[in-house]
């Protein structure tokens, strides 16, 4: 982790200009989450659209969805 400083993806390899791991690296989602916290729906789209220009910029297909999007929701809870 490196406090105070943005994780953002470097185009067009996406790769974070901080730690050089795929965007949205670990930092990135952590940050992410937390940005979006009370607006998980808002957090989905923004990365549709991050998931698009990273398809648009050739960035191996086969991973987007996992990279993108997968860890981005919330666990479902059984407790109503």
């Amino acid at each position: 982790m490196t406090p105070g400083v943005e994780h953002l993806p470097d185009r067009p390899a996406w790769d974070c200009r901080v730690c050089r791991m795929p965007w949205p690296c670990a930092d990135a989602r952590r940050d992410l989450l937390a940005e979006f916290l009370d607006l998980p729906s808002s957090l989905i789209i923004h990365l549709s659209g991050r998931m698009a220009e990273a398809a648009e910029d050739d960035v191996a297909q086969d991973c987007l969805h996992d990279r993108f999007l997968s860890w981005a929701r919330p666990p479902f809870s059984d407790s109503a």
